[in-house]
């Protein structure tokens, strides 16, 4: 194929000559307009349209103040804690970029679990976006092994607890368990092969990842729309140009409309990161300021206050919570086999039935804890295939159903406190009706999503100037 020179007029400014010789052999125009200037989005985002553009904005803080942190870090068993220490205390501005980066763990998870329930009430899981909400799910569990994996660096006594405490859990997987959390560990023992391999992931490997998945779930929302409060898809009324009647272009729009998020959440920022970067112990726990010491256990070990929702679950599954669990499965697969006619997902659910009562007698609490711990958060996947809806967005479904909403919020809220308290027997039966409720949110929404008055949908969005 023969190359071919943009054209351009005489009278041309050399911006313009510049960036036709640009276009001519890299499609920066084209990028930009289909991604900013003629990307058009639904005129009536709300302000949870903020945390998508927030969660780059915190993710461009990690991986520049990583940069300089790494700059000083010494990935070293014997060095790593006083590295810190020197970060602290004797390198120009380090107790801020230390604290930015600690910071920012934190905030990325506060917005990223925000992204994700906006995405949950308003249905941006449904079709099309099927896939744009599988990229962002596998974005979340990249996330979750950044976090834990840089969670080790500091190596102080929680660092160092709570990774041997996570990765011992991989030795209840039956056969390959133990040799797994061997090759994780990179020795018997938490100690200087792990913090290496550790800090090589979490420096250059997740990260690539996660930029590569991040770019892939702004292509593929890019290429079917975004979704809006009302669930309307605004490519199905065009203008006599194809243009959404009810579209802006995102750029110069809602890039000067994100502003205001963003203005909003630097100085929440900045407030945390000056005044209580510890956060009383949740961002920065008490335990990690002292040095990792393998002879000495905390009396408490427990995560980050963002895993402690998914530990509170693993936790709370015991010998005893063994049966309670096989029944509520038996209830949800004795539903779907007594209301479908398919002799073949009959079989198949018996079979699994019939495989956990099995399951629960040949392997012990420990394994199923952590399947449970896994399954909490690999459920989020399946997501656009349980709803049966016949709406998308909130608004327009029945009352019950937003009371459903609600409950799983404030159980998800009550599992990350009691993961963080020390365990106890009120807490322990408490989180075990937490880890009922959280799984039956997800396995019964096939039923409830459909059940009660639906509000008719609107052909065009709903739109107050404001």
């Amino acid at each position: 194929m023969a190359f071919h020179e943009k054209e351009v007029p005489a009278n041309a400014s050399r911006g313009q000559k510049l960036m036709a010789w640009v276009d001519s052999r890299f499609p920066l125009t084209a990028t930009i307009e289909g991604h900013l200037t003629k990307y058009y989005a639904p005129k009536n985002f709300n302000f949870w349209y903020f945390f998508g553009s927030l969660a780059i904005l915190v993710l461009a803080i990690q991986i520049i103040t990583g940069i300089f942190l790494v700059m000083h870090y010494k990935p070293d068993a014997e060095k790593a804690f006083q590295s810190v220490e020197y970060i602290m205390r004797e390198v120009p501005w380090g107790w801020l970029v230390r604290y930015l980066h600690s910071t920012g763990a934190s905030m990325f998870f506060v917005v990223v679990y925000l992204h994700m329930f906006r995405g949950m009430i308003y249905g941006s899981y449904r079709k099309p976006r099927e896939l744009v909400w599988i990229f962002g799910c596998a974005i979340f569990l990249c996330l979750m092994a950044e976090a834990f994996m840089g969670y080790l660096l500091p190596w102080g006594q929680m660092s160092y607890w709570g990774a041997q405490v996570i990765v011992n859990l991989f030795a209840a997987i039956p056969l390959v368990g133990p040799d797994l959390s061997l090759w994780i560990r990179g020795d018997y023992v938490v100690g200087d092969a792990t913090l290496n391999r550790f800090f090589s992931f979490h420096v250059i490997a997740v990260p690539l990842v996660l930029i590569g998945l991040v770019a892939a779930h702004i292509i593929a929302l890019h290429e079917v729309g975004s979704n809006n409060p009302d669930g309307v898809e605004i490519k199905e009324n065009l203008d006599a140009n194809g243009v959404p009647v009810d579209g802006i272009p995102f750029h110069p729009y809602y890039s000067v409309h994100d502003l205001l998020g963003v203005g909003v959440f630097l100085m929440v920022f900045a407030f945390v990161v000056f005044f209580a970067p510890e956060m009383g112990g949740y961002f920065l726990e008490h335990n990690n300021f002292i040095p990792a010491d393998p002879l000495k256990t905390p009396p408490h070990i427990a995560p980050v206050w963002y895993f402690t929702p998914f530990y509170s679950m693993l936790r709370a599954v015991t010998s005893e919570f063994l049966i309670p669990m096989w029944l509520f499965a038996a209830v949800l697969l004795g539903k779907v086999i007594r209301g479908t006619t398919d002799k073949k997902l009959q079989g198949i659910c018996a079979g699994i039935l019939v495989a956990l009562g099995a399951g629960f007698f040949l392997f012990d609490a420990k394994f199923w804890g952590v399947i449970v711990m896994g399954g909490s958060v690999v459920i989020f996947f399946f997501l656009p295939w349980l709803d049966n809806s016949p709406v998308k967005s909130i608004r327009y479904r029945p009352q019950g159903q937003k009371y459903i909403y609600g409950v799983f919020v404030v159980t998800f809220v009550i599992l990350g406190y009691l993961g963080i308290q020390p365990p106890s027997p009120i807490g322990e039966k408490v989180s075990q009706l937490g880890t009922l409720i959280y799984f039956g949110f997800f396995l019964a929404m096939p039923w409830w999503s459909k059940m009660g008055q639906f509000k008719p949908v609107p052909s065009r969005v709903n739109f107050v100037a404001h």
